[in-house]
Formats: structure tokens, C-alpha cells, sequence
């Protein structure tokens, strides 16, 4: 058994009386998720506020101001016949500037959606109940 250990970001922005919300679709399993990425994979020594925010930009093109820290998100999956148990530590983000068009090849696409469509469009439980969480405090 392996561990890992992600950080990522819930960017929110608020458009006339409308808050939107950031999800990218990824380019490999076509998910539709929350930007994250493995903490220290890029830079070493890098803590999950700077992975997190790094990700984010990286994957999205957004420029994201962390608000809050939320409860992290645990799950199992296997690699290559490897049970790995992973920690995703997700922070809320304002967004600051930046623009999605310019997102990296590991998303196919990126979206800003209402606020209400934002569950139904994520695939997977563990980014349903981290935006659950998030959604009370934006």
C-alpha cells in the first residue's frame, strides 16, 4: 500500500448577482473534477497552500486567492495493481485573475458554472462532498 498526497482548489467568483465556480474536465479520464495535483511532485519542498494554489493556475489558467482551508478528502484507488490510499487537501479560493483559456493539456476542458449546477456536472463522491462543504461558506 502506497500513500498520496494532493492539494487543490474550489475557485468561486462572483459575475452581477451570479457566483460561478471553477471544473475542468480531465484530459485522461475525461472526470469531471476540481484542479489538484500531488504535493512536491514539481517543487520540492512545496507545502499544500503553494501546491494547491500552482495547481490550480497550472491546470485551469485561473489565478486563485486562498479563503479557506476545508476538510480534507481521503480515498483509495488502485495503480498499476497497487492499493494507494490518498489525502486531498482542497481550499477555497476567490478568484483573482487569469483566464481558463489558457489551461494546460491535462485538462480537455475547463468551466466556470453556476453555483447550482455544480454538483450534478462532478463524477466523483469525494469532490461532491468536499463542494457540499464548500458551497455553505461561499
Amino acid at each position: 500500500m502506497k500513500f498520496q498526497f494532493s492539494a487543490g482548489g474550489i475557485v468561486y467568483k462572483k459575475e452581477n448577482s451570479k457566483i460561478l465556480i471553477l471544473v475542468s474536465q480531465h484530459s485522461q479520464h475525461h472526470s469531471w473534477v476540481f484542479p489538484k495535483g500531488l504535493i512536491g511532485d514539481h517543487v520540492e519542498g512545496e507545502n499544500k497552500e503553494e501546491t494547491a494554489m500552482r495547481e490550480v493556475e497550472e491546470e485551469t489558467g485561473v489565478i486563485g486567492k486562498i479563503t479557506k482551508a476545508l476538510t480534507p478528502v481521503t480515498y483509495w484507488f488502485k495503480l498499476e495493481g497497487e492499493l494507494i490510499k490518498k489525502t486531498v487537501y482542497y481550499f477555497l479560493m476567490e478568484y483573482v485573475g487569469g483566464d481558463i483559456g489558457k489551461h494546460d493539456k491535462e485538462m480537455e476542458a475547463v468551466e466556470w458554472l453556476p453555483k447550482e449546477k455544480v454538483e450534478e456536472r462532478l463524477t466523483y463522491k469525494s469532490d461532491q462532498k468536499v463542494w457540499r462543504e464548500a458551497k455553505n461558506l461561499i
